[in-house]
């Protein structure tokens, strides 16, 4: 992160109050900790989730994360949708801005993993992470460009990891590297094609582990995340990035830990998930 960027972050904070985030994914996880940052300040939150109904190894519904967004002072809509289906995304476009007049962020929080190597990944997996993970990050972005042109700090956030070329990332999975470097793709290219506009568009990563589900629902899950920080973390930066000036802060590929460090934050030992500093288990792609 450049020494501007710092400045921006940490100078020309916005507050989300009255505005409207529509968000892919969101029912759990980094993504519903995003939210309620968000909803805390007083912003509209739509999340758009396929999770409808609850399941056995996952907490949470698109309807009871839109509950606790409304309860955590903002105001909460559910959007039962597939970031995969045309149709879907456009409606949760248009749901959003006729519940709340418009969008002024999208959050391309929702992601397909599978760390398999290329002999063992199936076609069906690697379809899913290409529909989900690019496809999905750039059809929201492009179907909600109308309107973030209209909104007075637009912002695109993509959780996704600096481009890092090292040849180690593609080597140990192949077909998930390409589909998180693919929303990563789409972060570049459109900071640089919006240059100028209002919009910023830029990407998020945790520098460690992260407390999640997937995590958690892995064999010996329970033991790795004491080695993690809590979502808290990831959402605290996103609310820094998004909260930003959109024409100066834009084109970035952010850790967690850089934008906390913008905004002086030092000590990130309350993120912690029971591990010190030292023995955190540090993300992939970094």
């Amino acid at each position: 992160m450049s020494e501007s960027n710092r400045d921006v972050i940490a100078a020309n904070s916005k507050s989300l109050s009255g505005r409207t985030i529509l968000m892919s994914g969101g029912s759990r996880g980094i993504g519903l900790a995003i939210a309620l940052r968000a909803a805390a300040e007083g912003a509209n939150v739509a999340i758009m989730a396929k999770t409808a109904t609850p399941q056995a190894n996952l907490e949470g519904t698109v309807f009871t994360a839109a509950d606790e967004i409304t309860a955590a002072g903002g105001q909460g809509l559910a959007i039962v949708g597939d970031v995969r289906n045309d149709d879907d995304v456009l409606s949760a476009v248009e749901q959003t801005v006729e519940r709340f007049g418009g969008i002024d962020v999208v959050v391309n929080n929702a992601s397909a993993i599978d760390l398999s190597k290329t002999g063992d990944v199936s076609m069906k997996r690697y379809d899913l992470m290409m529909d989900i993970n690019v496809r999905g990050t750039f059809l929201l972005s492009k179907s909600a460009l109308p309107h973030l042109r209209k909104s007075t700090n637009g912002h695109i956030l993509t959780l996704s990891p600096p481009l890092n070329l090292d040849p180690k990332w593609a080597g140990e999975h192949l077909a998930y590297t390409m589909a998180k470097y693919g929303m990563s793709m789409t972060t570049l290219g459109l900071a640089e094609e919006l240059r100028g506009t209002g919009i910023g568009a830029n990407s998020l990563w945790p520098a460690t582990l992260i407390d999640t589900a997937a995590i958690r629902n892995m064999p010996g899950g329970e033991q790795l995340v004491k080695a993690a920080r809590s979502p808290r973390i990831v959402a605290d930066a996103a609310h820094a990035i998004i909260t930003s000036d959109a024409r100066s802060c834009s084109g970035n590929f952010f850790t967690d830990e850089a934008v906390l460090a913008s905004t002086g934050v030092s000590d990130l030992s309350g993120y912690s998930m029971g591990a010190p500093e030292s023995r955190l288990v540090p993300d992939i792609f970094l």
